[in-house]
């Protein structure tokens, strides 16, 4: 009887010593701004075409070009003529950044989602398959000069940031952490099932440097910060991931070039071979200093753009030259200076930089050891991020909108039309 009443009293100390360590705060902070699961899984539909707004990565497919609207969906341009692109319609899909269309499937991120829409009738879209939590988590950015408030994930995707002032019981020591914009979940080998090699035919869109995602035959190649995703898509009605791969930190972008995948980080470059599709193998991997990291290839060299910034983490802006006749020992050929360089494209040996608030500027690549001496022209008043090189056309997308240009002459090249942002 002793004992149970000293447990007793023990426990009530315990508990209020618990309480009493207990701190009341209040604060201002990034409170989170939800939509649920299901909303964003019922948000996908066609619309009118409107404006834009906030452009981002753009990928051209069967006379068509498809402009990101960042977060919010895709615009549809009917480009049959460059000299005159008409908008059709936009296809609204909540925190879409990338897509890749092979045939007539349209694949896109909405959140964590990745979506499959039938693009067979352009005034008759529909959605005809979703893999579900394929992608990371990622939190929108938020005012950095306030704590970020908790995040609860079940209640949905958090899309935006209200700053309020929060009053809460909290731990003692309970300092604010800051969240990474990615999940903490990590991926090393996934695999699902055993997707067997089938050739097929590709008939993929042409998407920019920029881009995160890209296919061959029937399968889908999705990036995110850390892994690449391997998505059979060889039938619509079952598209599978099929395999995730850990490829390294901070994985930017992915350009593929024959049977290879070249893929962009802030590290350096990463070669793939994916002639069996279903399973890339490492070849190997060219290191450079910290920074922001497309890549385009056409023959035996690499084109890297390297820019500087907050997020990127150097200083210099640049673009580098790999030699990649041996796939297994690239090698560094030459480093030319930049201003602040972003996408690239290249077309017969014409390289096109955006080179920020520098504008387009396009050289001969003829001879990788002097590329800097072979300007054949500069358009400095646009602020250019990626560019689609083809056929004598050049589809370059920027901050105030999207540019075609005529470079079927080099020594005239011509702007051929515009479609800007919204005033």
């Amino acid at each position: 009887m002793k004992n149970s009443k000293l447990i007793s009293f023990l426990i009530s100390v315990i508990f209020l010593g618990s309480c009493e360590d207990k701190i009341i705060e209040t604060y201002t902070a990034n409170v989170p701004i939800y939509i649920t699961y299901e909303e964003l899984r019922t948000s996908v539909q066609a619309e009118t075409s409107k404006d834009l707004e906030k452009p981002g990565k753009i990928y051209f497919h069967n006379d068509y070009l498809f402009i990101n609207e960042y977060l919010e969906g895709i615009h549809i341009i009917d480009n049959s003529d460059p000299s005159a692109p008409q908008k059709l319609g936009f296809i609204k899909i909540p925190g879409n950044v990338d897509i890749a269309i092979k045939d007539d499937i349209l694949y896109a991120d909405s959140y964590v989602d990745l979506v499959a829409l039938d693009i067979s009738d352009l005034n008759n879209i529909s959605e005809v398959n979703r893999i579900q939590d394929i992608f990371p988590y990622i939190l929108p950015p938020y005012d950095e000069n306030y704590r970020v408030d908790d995040v609860d994930y079940s209640k949905g995707i958090v899309v935006d940031w209200e700053i309020k002032k929060v009053t809460r019981e909290v731990e003692p020591n309970n300092y604010p952490v800051f969240p990474w914009y990615e999940s903490d979940y990590m991926l090393s080998s996934y695999s699902n099932g055993n997707a067997g090699y089938s050739s097929g035919s590709s008939s993929f869109g042409i998407g920019g440097s920029m881009a995160r995602f890209t296919g061959k035959d029937n399968t889908l190649y999705t990036i995110n910060s850390y892994s690449m995703n391997v998505v059979d898509i060889q039938t619509v009605d079952d598209i599978l991931l099929t395999k995730t791969i850990y490829v390294g930190w901070n994985i930017e972008t992915v350009f593929p070039s024959g049977n290879n995948l070249f893929i962009g980080s802030q590290q350096g470059m990463f070669i793939y071979d994916i002639s069996n599709p279903y399973n890339p193998e490492f070849i190997s991997d060219y290191f450079h200093m910290t920074s922001c990291d497309p890549v385009v290839v056409e023959g035996d060299y690499a084109y890297i753009t390297l820019r500087s910034g907050n997020f990127c983490g150097e200083t210099n802006d640049q673009l580098d030259v790999i030699d990649i006749s041996d796939l297994t020992e690239p090698t560094h050929v030459r480093s030319y200076s930049m201003t602040e360089p972003y996408g690239l494209g290249i077309d017969d040996e014409i390289l096109f930089i955006c080179d920020g608030s520098a504008g387009l500027k396009i050289y001969d690549a003829d001879d990788p050891l002097n590329i800097d001496n072979n300007l054949i022209a500069n358009f400095p008043d646009i602020e250019t991020y990626d560019v689609i090189p083809l056929n004598g056309i050049l589809m370059l997308i920027g901050d105030d909108g999207l540019y075609q240009y005529d470079y079927s002459n080099l020594t005239d090249i011509q702007l051929l039309s515009s479609i800007t942002i919204a005033e």
